[in-house]
Order: structure tokens, then C-alpha cells, then sequence
């Protein structure tokens, strides 16, 4: 079993974690709340482009998957506009750099998960 997602959904949690736990001590509440707003904000759309993509479905062909994928990236990009639109209308006081902080580090962790990738891929090649 591939844990490829798995392990770039949790480390986008933690990096989104530990990034506002630094700002809430470098800075105030404000900033570290924003940041978990922010990383959330990047988390639990990615998680629902993971789940679209990993469910097994009745059909298994090559159709059926990009259809999923496609599904998961439009409810992913609507899930991420309509939180950052929650966000913004709803927190108060609210850091937007923090929030924009916490969204980029955060969407960024998913590069790692092509590097876990192509870890992965050439371990498993090195022991065929």
C-alpha cells in the first residue's frame, strides 16, 4: 500500500502546527490562529482531492480515475475559495500575512510528497 498521501497530509498538519505555535509565541494569538486558519485552509481541501483519488470505485478503468480527479480538483479549488472567503468574512481580528503564511508553507509540503515519490519508486527499483 502506497502512504505517499497519508504522509504529506500529516506533515502539511504539523508544518502548519508548529508554524503557528511559532508565530503565537513570536508574535500574539492573532498571528498563530491565522496560520492554523491558513494551513487548514490548504489541508482538508487536499485531503478531499486524496480521497476522490484513492476510493475505490465500481469502475476501474483509466476513465473513471481522471473523471475522479477532475471531481477532486474542482471541489478542491471550491472548497479553498469558499473557506478563504469564510475566513475573511467571519475572523476577526484576523492576520492576513499570517493566513497567507500558513496557506503557502503549507502547499508547499506537497513538493515533498513527489520527493517521498521518487524515494519510494527507487528503493523499491534498487530491490527488484
Amino acid at each position: 500500500m502506497d502512504l505517499t498521501i497519508p504522509r504529506v497530509l500529516m506533515w502539511q498538519f504539523l508544518v502548519g502546527a508548529v508554524l503557528a505555535a511559532v508565530l503565537w509565541g513570536v508574535f500574539d494569538e492573532v498571528a498563530g490562529y491565522s496560520a492554523v486558519l491558513g494551513s487548514l485552509i490548504c489541508v482538508i481541501p487536499n485531503a478531499f482531492l486524496a480521497l476522490r483519488l484513492v476510493v475505490p470505485r465500481r469502475d476501474h478503468g483509466a476513465q473513471a480515475l481522471i473523471n475522479a480527479a477532475w471531481i477532486g480538483e474542482i471541489g478542491k479549488l471550491a472548497l479553498t475559495v469558499l473557506f478563504f472567503s469564510f475566513v475573511f468574512t467571519l475572523v476577526r481580528p484576523l492576520s492576513a500575512a499570517a493566513l497567507f503564511a500558513g496557506f503557502i508553507l503549507t502547499q508547499l509540503v506537497t513538493l515533498s510528497g513527489l520527493l517521498m515519490r521518487n524515494e519510494q519508486d527507487e528503493s523499491n527499483s534498487d530491490g527488484s
